[in-house]
């Protein structure tokens, strides 16, 4: 098994009829997917999408792929190709045509109005092609066929690449649901044609590796809901990603059902199903959404939103309900409030937190952990082995996971009957060339998080972001000292700001006559130079503060020369 190595050095040139895989996100987290293909001098790029940002980040808004690597080759890009409308697929499309606005977007038609919508904010016009499953385009030297996958969201594609280095297959995200609700099967006649012809390498989805067996059937999530609805005496508030169009109907049918009207919260939400609606993927029965001013005049027991905040996001329209900032609604007892979405891993705290919030407030909580109220939209342990055993690739490269996603599938990969040394576990930007047939890790290019702080992108760094922290956990303490220029005794001061520690203004008073003493013995030392004597101070407040509370605050020592 080949392991990514982080003293890699830059690649070496691509040999010629060779094909260079480069993924610059989407591997060792789950999100921020982007891989840039190079063959024959032309990029093509699949996928460019964010992550969302943990509580270690705090500030930072989304976190983009590192685009540099490929900045002084935006000419050379034939295309940028989108398996499916999810954030953490097209977030970051905006970001990387405001450097070259006319790249072409390929995708789905819903994947594309998606994109379009986002782009228009920005006041950005893409060059859009339309693609279905079953239908190839030349990009370039890369022929691209799509497949139809089911997902979580309508018109996923797979990907199929052929270049005369060898024929590449790009799953998507994607499951293998036997009864989906629009009918649209992952199409495993087509995965098993081109195991015929020969796949040189797979890149697939790991996401659900550890779990073992086969996905629930979507079907089996109405019943539930409609089951729900019917023993809800309340106001019903159900929270689901903006992107889930199937889930949403499963919610208007079961309203129309109970007789209840639906209004929907949270503007992606509001946009998103303005989109399905206008190309006929959601249904709604006439009269049955309406606004939140005409919702909020009809009896609780005929009520239901449909809202954003399934992950626990603090501004989402279920966040605000949770902390009583939402304008609209206030949670009370008898309200029933559905979680129909799964937890993307890292948002854990911030889900159960919500929970809690609502619970506290009287409503009745229902998610996954209590009822099947939702599904994955990723592939278990039992369909990866079996898209393994129809596809039969040359090398596996698990992409779209953790670490421990990655290193699951590519086990999976080895059950199935690969060479080790034909499965690459690759991080963001390690470089695999496929020559010859196998897939080999050559090299490593620069790929760092990219964190949009408000209007700003890229300007924050990691040391930044460990001072946020530090600012976070141990506080602040601003020291001001006034020092004889000449002789560098203390002559003012000490004097002490403090965030976040005791409200006692008297606390820090053991530490003023220490900063002094320090300072005298600097100055009967000789030592004078401003910057020496603020290092003086913030070990001495430092080694204080660690002894009496326990805790490294950001200090910030101020000497004033008189």
């Amino acid at each position: 098994m080949i392991v990514a190595h982080p003293e890699l050095s830059p690649p070496p040139p691509l040999p010629d009829g060779g094909l260079r895989i480069t993924p610059l996100g989407g591997l060792g987290a789950i999100g921020r997917n982007m891989t840039v293909f190079e063959h024959a001098g032309k990029l093509l790029i699949v996928d460019c999408g964010v992550l969302f940002p943990d509580v270690d980040q705090p500030g930072v808004d989304l976190i983009l792929p590192d685009f540099a690597p490929i900045l002084d080759r935006l000419a050379d890009v034939q295309a940028i190709v989108l398996t499916h409308g999810h954030e953490d697929h097209i977030g970051a499309v905006p970001y990387l045509l405001a450097h070259k606005p006319d790249i072409p977007l390929v995708g789905s038609q819903f994947t594309l109005a998606l994109v379009e919508a986002k782009l228009a904010e920005r006041r950005i016009q893409p060059y859009t092609l339309t693609v279905t499953e079953g239908q190839t385009e030349s990009l370039g030297p890369f022929s691209c066929e799509f497949f139809a996958v089911n997902h979580s969201i309508p018109d996923a594609l797979a990907v199929a690449i052929r270049t005369t280095a060898g024929l590449v297959l790009h799953t998507g995200d994607f499951k293998m649901d036997q009864l989906p609700l629009d009918g649209r099967l992952t199409d495993l006649n087509g995965f098993a044609r081109l195991g015929a012809e020969g796949v040189d390498l797979l890149l697939s989805d790991s996401t659900n590796a550890e779990v073992p067996g086969f996905v629930t059937p979507e079907r089996e999530i109405g019943p539930v809901l409609e089951r729900t609805f019917a023993k809800a005496s309340g106001r019903i508030i159900v929270a689901s990603f903006a992107s889930h169009v199937h889930r949403v109907q499963q919610v208007f049918d079961a309203a129309q059902l109970h007789g209840r009207k639906v209004a929907l919260i949270g503007r992606s939400m509001v946009r998103n199903m303005g989109i399905a609606r206008d190309l006929g993927l959601l249904r709604i029965p006439k009269g049955l959404v309406v606004g939140m001013d005409e919702l909020m005049t009809l009896p609780p027991e005929q009520m239901v939103l449909m809202s954003t905040g399934s992950q626990g996001e603090p501004m989402s329209a279920l966040g605000r309900m949770a902390t009583g900032d939402h304008r609209h609604v206030t949670i009370e007892s008898g309200d029933t409030i559905v979680l129909a979405s799964s937890l993307v891993p890292g948002n854990e705290t911030a889900v159960y937190r919500v929970i809690n919030q609502l619970s506290r407030a009287g409503a009745t909580v229902i998610h996954k952990d209590v009822a099947k109220v939702h599904v994955s939209g990723h592939a278990p342990a039992g369909e990866l082995l079996y898209l393994l055993n129809i596809v039969r690739p040359s090398n596996l490269m698990p992409v779209h996971g953790e670490w421990r996603h990655l290193r699951a599938h590519a086990r999976l990969g080895i059950e199935s009957g690969l060479d080790p040394d034909r499965i690459v576990l690759c991080e963001d930007g390690d470089v695999v060339d496929l020559v010859d047939g196998h897939a080999r890790l050559v090299g490593r290019v620069r790929s760092r998080y990219v964190y949009v702080d408000g209007l700003a992108v890229g300007d924050v760094s990691e040391s930044l972001l460990t001072e946020r922290r530090i600012l976070g956990d141990g506080g602040f303490i601003a020291t001001t000292v006034v020092v004889d220029s000449v002789n560098g005794k203390v002559v003012g001061g000490p004097t002490l700001s403090t965030k976040g520690f005791s409200e006692d203004p008297s606390a820090f008073d053991p530490v003023l006559p220490l900063i002094t003493e320090a300072l005298n013995r600097a100055a009967q030392d000789g030592i004078t130079d401003p910057h020496q004597l603020q290092q003086i101070v913030r070990r001495t407040v430092g080694r204080w503060v660690n002894e009496a509370y326990r805790r490294r605050p950001m200090i910030v020592p101020n000497v004033v020369e008189v």
